[in-house]
């Protein structure tokens, strides 16, 4: 499970005015839980945004990020961002504004039930 630890810290350090934030290792990375919701994960040197379908096809069109696949299914909450995206401030900030606006209204997955 590979990640680049600097961007788990500004990530950290991003989300520390958060009443409630776990860190979960999943999507073969690390995932920043806010309320009980995915918000931001990091996988390899991309960050794993969730920021909801209407954001994403934004994103998208503008080019600075790719569509999260699993298998054959397109998960249209989610988008890669690349490293070289994350560099500036302004650009790192905007990406988790993205993710903190859209945790507000995503909804919460179902827990599992243990049999």
């Amino acid at each position: 499970m590979a990640y680049d630890e600097l961007l788990a810290n500004r990530i950290r350090e991003a989300l520390s005015e958060q009443e409630q934030v776990n860190e979960v290792k999943m999507f073969q990375g690390l995932c920043f839980m806010v309320n009980d919701k995915m918000c931001v994960c990091i996988r390899d040197q991309d960050m794993l945004c969730r920021i909801g379908n209407e954001q994403a096809v934004i994103a998208l069109e503008n080019d600075n990020c790719r569509q999260m696949v699993m298998g054959s299914r397109v998960m249209k909450d989610f988008v890669f961002v690349e490293a070289e995206n994350l560099g500036s401030a302004k650009d790192f900030d905007h990406w988790i504004n993205l993710c903190l606006q859209f945790n507000k209204i995503a909804k919460p997955s179902k827990k599992k039930k243990n049999t």
